[in-house]
């Protein structure tokens, strides 16, 4: 049973999840400044809305571009567009320069809200519109005038642009519409029985799908208190969830791996924490994890734009998505034709976009990711012998070595095996014919030419063609605020490589 008492997955809107929590004073937002009761957080975000009404002009879309941390006015920005048919844009607080105000820009907002800890980063930069003071919104005195009702609304009614990570290409505006996060949240907190007792911890940044689908949505959905951080801490995260009493976690991409980094305590396993759900963790993470703090990690694979999703089962193995089921499938890129077992293919919808509403103000991205009417995620896939996907990298990822086609993903997953190998980035670099591997290590300075070799021997499932033709050994990955590597940004770094591979051996290179 949800807070949302009969309403499904199918029926529910953010708006209809707010109703039932109107009145409820003995649940809510941890936060920095306090807590805030969810009939509060609703108060506050009525009034927010009819503040943000009359600066709007009604003639233009009524975005609202949001460039904060995750705050109680984030927070409470979210639910006034949620109630009263606004917009809301989340701009990434990583961007910087012309390409945050093309972000603006291109989601059509009239104005951008920071505070005093975002201001800067639009400091001599042409946003080409007004950038407010989120106090302007939320401070002094106003008449209960001012105050909006929650209205009804259709589930496909937009809420929110989210901007897809960038991580190999330029971001784009995924339409995320009030069915959006509403679905998501409902079958989340049915399918982890979350309820009036759990406390939901949201610490990846709200601008991005992750938190919004995988967190605060499903703390609506489940009735649950939310427990707010500005951003992610590893050891921030140890703290809270003792402070707070967290039972359900969200993340995406690396932060499992930096919180097994701090130094264990003998009370971990005793906390209220019982589930962590999220992608992109290693299975190794996923395990040491799950001991640690005595819960259980669930892994699925999802994206911004909802088009596919995939669902881990008990009998998954550790380096698996998990099942292959209908509507997925595996196909060619180049002819749409589904790939034999073993073979890398295109993961996609064959049923069509799935929980993708589109690109706002991009109708030729939108084409291209529902080309043939089925949606395309850009992500490559393999299936075994038993029937469940395992992920092999992005589309752009894609390397053809000696007239075989090779994805990333897995040889990324072996090379992490080495214990002396932290983080690893494969990719593949354009020679004369086809590609050349090329492997970016964070790892520890114990790691030698000769181990390194002697490693890749030992592993059985790395085909010789997945051998790195060249090795770059650094001390960090560039990362998005989510903690995805951005390959692209070390294809254009020209760093001379620390290996290259020679007869079978690796050696520096010839100056």
């Amino acid at each position: 049973m949800t807070g949302a008492g009969q309403l499904t997955a199918s029926t529910a809107t953010i708006s209809s999840l707010l109703t039932a929590l109107a009145d409820v004073d003995d649940r809510g937002i941890h936060h920095e400044n306090g807590f805030t009761p969810f009939s509060r957080y609703v108060s506050d975000a009525r009034l927010c809305a009819g503040r943000l009404r009359e600066r709007l002009d009604s003639e233009r879309p009524p975005h609202v571009g949001v460039l904060l941390s995750n705050t109680i006015e984030f927070a409470v920005l979210v639910v006034a567009a949620a109630i009263d048919g606004l917009v809301m844009v989340g701009l990434n607080t990583t961007r910087r320069g012309e390409a945050l105000a093309a972000d603006a820009a291109r989601a059509d907002c009239q104005f951008v809200l920071v505070d005093s800890e975002t201001a800067g980063l639009v400091d001599g930069v042409d946003m080409g519109m007004a950038v407010l003071d989120v106090a302007e919104v939320f401070g002094g005195e106003s008449p209960a005038a001012d105050s909006v009702g929650i209205r009804e609304v259709l589930p496909d009614e937009l809420l929110m642009l989210i901007f897809t990570s960038g991580t190999t290409g330029e971001p784009k505006a995924v339409r995320c519409t009030q069915r959006t996060f509403a679905a998501a949240g409902v079958m989340l907190a049915e399918r982890f029985s979350i309820g009036a007792d759990d406390v939901v911890y949201l610490s990846m940044p709200m601008f991005h799908s992750n938190a919004m689908i995988a967190g605060w949505s499903v703390a609506l959905a489940g009735g649950a208190s939310i427990a707010l951080r500005r951003r992610f801490s590893a050891r921030g995260f140890v703290e809270d969830v003792k402070q707070y009493g967290v039972t359900y976690a969200n993340y995406v991409g690396k932060p499992l791996h930096y919180i097994l980094a701090t130094e264990e305590q003998d009370d971990d396993a005793s906390t209220r924490l019982r589930i962590v759900y999220g992608n992109e963790a290693s299975a190794a993470d996923r395990d040491r994890f799950a001991r640690r703090f005595g819960c259980r990690v669930v892994d699925g694979f999802g994206s911004t734009e909802g088009g596919v999703a995939i669902t881990r089962t008990p009998d998954t193995p550790p380096d698996a998505l998990g099942p292959l089921t209908s509507p997925t499938q595996i196909v060619d890129p180049d002819t749409g034709e589904p790939v034999a077992a073993g073979q890398v293919g295109e993961l996609v919808n064959s049923s069509g976009p799935g929980l993708f509403s589109g690109y706002y103000n991009d109708p030729e991205a939108t084409a291209e990711r529902m080309r043939g009417g089925i949606y395309h995620t850009g992500d490559l896939g393999w299936v075994d012998d038993a029937g469940f996907i395992h992920f092999a990298g992005r589309l752009g990822d894609w390397m053809r070595v000696d007239g075989e086609n090779l994805g990333t993903g897995p040889i990324e997953r072996i090379l992490l095996r080495n214990p002396l190998i932290r983080q690893a980035a494969v990719f593949g670099v354009p020679v004369e014919i086809g590609d050349e591997i090329e492997a970016v290590l964070v790892c520890s300075d114990h790691l030698t030419a000769t181990d390194f070799v002697d490693f890749l021997s030992a592993q059985r499932d790395l085909g010789p063609k997945q051998w790195p033709h060249r090795v770059r050994i650094v001390e960090s990955l560039p990362e998005t605020a989510t903690f995805k590597t951005v390959k692209r940004h070390l294809r254009q770094t020209s760093t001379p490589p620390t290996w290259i591979r020679t007869n079978g051996h690796y050696i520096p290179p010839i100056e």
